[in-house]
């Protein structure tokens, strides 16, 4: 390819936008589908917003010797024989995301961040727009089909089905965005052509709308003479695995102008310095997740040489770890927070030892590990002593079981990070994560597979209670350590449950399981509890006493285990389970089935 077989110049988003709603702007066949999620269109929307780029597109002027098959953006209905101008090489997710935001003029089908189908539309929150401490990003809200959003419970928490409902919380539809006139007449209406709101919306005009209207877009266009060749390997190249670049990527790029390889220090200089059996736990930890652990640091470093300088509380720079937060970290305070932080990882793994979590397959949160590890590092050595371990302890099952850290957790990161360093230097009460950790005693009955962190939660607390094999009598962590084969089995074996007619969901959740070696599990096979407790005896050569002892360090009693008597075990081993997560928790627990509350603090 020659410079003059491509050229370069901005157009106007609107116009784009026209030209991918009549086809004159359409996609190659060879192009992927559109797959981004709904927040990866709330940033896209948010940098639009503020006139921030967005990154170039390219595309390829049709009509040429070489024709591709070719078809419309998703969402965009053009005459069936339209035929494109354009075809776009690069940037489909970005255009696409805009065109069925703000130009579709239906609910947008996209997906949300455990890929899951969501259909809903883009609103902007224009108080939130118009308050300067509020991330743009935060602005945008996403809302279901019906403008309804509801809990878990189906109950009606917020209302917008209306246009009157729209005015009355100064929600503004992004669907309006390039036409807002209407909408306009109809806010002004509804609130009787108030001054105060007008001069409002005007400002919202000038802050948030503005930037839509006059959004130039550079484009590359590849001209139409251009040899299939060529179009495919330009393709190949600006569509290197089909995603965007990560925060790691962005900020290697951006350190080696200072001559620093960001690439090479987390390969040679972190994870080596986690290259030991003992840190096994920490084999899974990405070059993102100690990212935001250093970000969380160096944030907290700029919050507290602000408040040393005097700065009012409102205009603090805030702790954070979220993508922007991650991108305006320095090379400086990178290299002032990595080193502290890796060894944050390092007492992060002692620490998870000592909780009894060995194995990243047991292992509840990775993420909980970004505010321990950053935790770890800003508190030092105050951290080590053993009233300070207790805390960590305590707040790390809050977050355990009260279930906290699944999903978007940036925010509660960074709470944790000076709420945690407080709490440990009794300069702050308890953390927020402490205080908002709720766990509910049906909940063991719903704990049946290791997806979930409370499941893996209760079977560290069995290692931690000093569960040992029912056969050998090893602590189970030491099994586990020489033998891979441990696992969560049933303790009234399943087919035996099945052929007694028990209830499924009481036999196949956590209170019915405990960790046992794979032998173990053989003896016992299908037969019921009062067999195989001899059979366990005889096999150990030991006594059925000894055997019992054994069972007792897994809060089950063996008792009811010889009467096969599945009802008492059952309600005995689940306040024994719950007596113990009230405990780590240093929270009162209130049995659903009883009036009798478990644990007390």
């Amino acid at each position: 390819m020659t410079d003059e077989a491509f050229s370069i110049d901005k157009r106007p988003l609107r116009d784009l936008l026209r030209q991918v709603e009549d086809g004159r702007a359409q996609l190659p066949e060879f192009q992927r589908g559109w797959v981004w999620p709904y927040p990866n269109i709330t940033a896209l929307l948010a940098s639009v917003s503020q006139g921030f780029p967005v990154g170039t597109i390219m595309t390829l002027q049709a009509g040429g010797n070489v024709r591709f098959k070719h078809r419309p953006i998703e969402g965009a209905l053009p005459p069936s024989d339209a035929e494109p101008e354009t075809l776009v090489l690069d940037g489909q997710q970005r255009l696409t995301s805009l065109f069925q935001a703000i130009k579709l003029g239906e609910p947008v089908v996209t997906q949300d961040v455990r890929k899951q189908r969501v259909t809903g539309w883009f609103y902007a929150d224009m108080s939130a727009v118009l308050n300067g401490q509020t991330d743009r990003e935060d602005a945008i809200r996403f809302l279901p089909k019906d403008k309804i959003v509801k809990n878990f419970r189906g109950e009606v928490l917020e209302d917008y089905s209306t246009p009157e409902k729209e005015y009355e919380a100064n929600l503004f539809p992004l669907r309006y965005v390039l036409n807002p006139r209407d909408w306009e007449a109809g806010y002004e209406e509804f609130w009787d052509l108030d001054k105060d709101k007008r001069r409002f919306w005007r400002s919202f005009d000038d802050e948030f709308l503005r930037h839509f209207d006059r959004y130039q877009v550079p484009v590359i266009s590849l001209g139409k003479n251009t040899a299939r060749q060529a179009v495919c390997q330009v393709f190949e190249n600006v569509n290197t695995g089909g995603v965007s670049l990560t925060v790691f990527e962005l900020l290697t790029a951006t350190f080696a102008a200072d001559e620093f390889d960001l690439r090479k220090h987390w390969e040679k200089e972190i994870k080596a310095a986690w290259d030991e059996p003992r840190y096994d736990i920490l084999k899974d930890v990405s070059n993102t997740d100690f990212l935001q652990s250093v970000t969380l640091l160096a944030t907290a470093a700029r919050r507290e040489e602000a408040v040393s300088c005097g700065v009012p509380e409102e205009r603090l720079p805030r702790i954070g770890c979220k993508r922007k937060d991650m991108l305006e970290l320095s090379l400086d305070e990178y290299l002032r927070f990595a080193p502290p932080v890796m060894e944050g990882f390092r007492r992060a793994a002692k620490f998870l030892r000592q909780q009894y979590v060995f194995d990243t397959k047991f292992l509840p949160y990775g993420t909980q590990l970004i505010p321990l590890a950053a935790i770890l590092a800003l508190a030092g050595e105050e951290a080590q002593s053993a009233g300070a371990q207790n805390k960590l302890a305590r707040w790390y099952w809050c977050g355990v079981f009260g279930e906290l850290y699944g999903g978007s957790t940036e925010t509660r990161f960074s709470h944790d990070l000076p709420d945690v360093v407080g709490w440990i230097r009794s300069t702050s009460g308890e953390p927020r994560t402490v205080e908002a950790a709720q766990f509910a005693p049906g909940r063991l009955l719903t704990l049946r597979t290791r997806n979930s962190a409370a499941y893996k939660g209760i079977y560290a607390l069995l290692l931690k209670a000093g569960a040992v094999d029912w056969r050998t009598g090893e602590k189970a962590e030491v099994t586990g350590y020489f033998d891979e084969s441990i696992d969560i089995h049933h303790i009234f074996p399943k087919a035996w449950c099945q052929e007694a007619g028990k209830d499924p969901g009481l036999y196949n959740s956590i209170v019915n399981k405990t960790p046992l070696t794979a032998r173990t599990n053989r003896i016992i096979g299908g037969n019921a509890p009062s067999d195989y407790l001899v059979k366990l005896a005889k096999s150990a050569e030991t006594s059925v006493g000894e055997v019992h002892d054994h069972i007792r360090s897994h809060l089950v009693t063996p008792e009811h285990m010889e009467r096969d008597d599945f009802p008492s075990f059952f309600a005995a081993r689940k306040a024994a389970l719950l007596a113990r997560v009230s405990t780590e928790m240093g929270k009162v627990i209130a049995d659903d089935i009883g009036e009798e509350a478990v644990g007390g603090f």
